[in-house]
């Protein structure tokens, strides 16, 4: 097979499972959410994929830690790709991959790498990683508008809204960008840590599916699927709590 036919078998691929993934967000009943846990290697993906979760997402933070990195881009990208491609390959339900801010990455180069990892998804956050601040939203938007194009459909795209950790921690900040990054073409907004209350204010002003981050301390998965979240992810904190099991065990290993 040569090159063009892989990349091409690739997309074909990517687009099935974009499809599958696209029609989970929609059509959900009030307190049934989209619940994807986020897998950190092959081992725990193949776990909640046994368990019956239709699709997965990885979380970059979990994956960092994984690897021994830093969250917020401090892990090369070529490793950050090849565990997406280790997940992946091992499930057969779509994945979607966080990919923080893309890395530096242009948008076709982006979405090729994304591919070939045979990610279905992606998230991009709206936060500059070298700063720590928010970009300009409208250049967010054509970012993102270039992403969704380049993917033709073969990636559901997951936009971040940074505002309550960089900005004002209100709906109308979280609102003013969500809505941009819809009309650029997002399948899906994520007010990352916006209190529960505020999640139906924003689905209901945005008009497409929202995506809540569930922790501990929040409400549940469908808690937040009653209080307008149509998606719950998890951050790293599944791999976190994986962590402190085989940190007990050690601890009662030493003893």
């Amino acid at each position: 097979m040569t090159t063009r036919q892989t990349i091409t078998a690739q997309t074909a691929d990517a687009t099935g499972h974009a499809a599958v993934l696209r029609a989970l967000h929609h059509g959900r009943a009030q307190g049934d959410p989209l619940i994807l846990p986020g897998p950190w290697d092959a081992a725990s993906a193949r776990v909640f994929a046994d368990a019956g979760f239709p699709a997965l997402a990885t979380p970059s933070a979990g994956i960092a830690a994984s690897l021994g990195y830093p969250d917020g881009e401090g892990t090369p990208a070529a490793e950050m790709f090849a565990a997406v491609r280790r997940i992946t390959r091992a499930v057969d339900v779509p994945v979607s991959a966080d990919v923080e801010a893309g890395y530096g990455l242009g948008p076709e180069e982006l979405v090729e790498r994304l591919l070939e990892a045979g990610a279905a998804g992606c998230n991009l956050e709206d936060s500059d990683p070298a700063t720590g601040t928010l970009v300009d939203a409208g250049k967010q938007a054509e970012r993102l508008a270039a992403v969704v194009a380049a993917a033709g459909g073969a990636l559901v795209v997951n936009a971040r809204v940074d505002t309550y950790l960089r900005g004002e921690r209100t709906p109308q900040a979280a609102i003013e960008r969500a809505r941009q990054y819809a009309a650029a073409g997002a399948d899906c907004v994520y007010p990352i840590m916006a209190p529960a209350t505020h999640l139906g204010p924003i689905a209901e002003a945005v008009g497409v599916p929202v995506n809540a981050l569930c922790k501990p301390g929040t409400p549940s998965p469908r808690e937040l699927g009653a209080l307008g979240a149509s998606r719950v992810t998890f951050g790293g904190g599944l791999q976190a709590q994986a962590l402190e099991a085989v940190r007990e065990m050690a601890a009662g290993l030493v003893g």
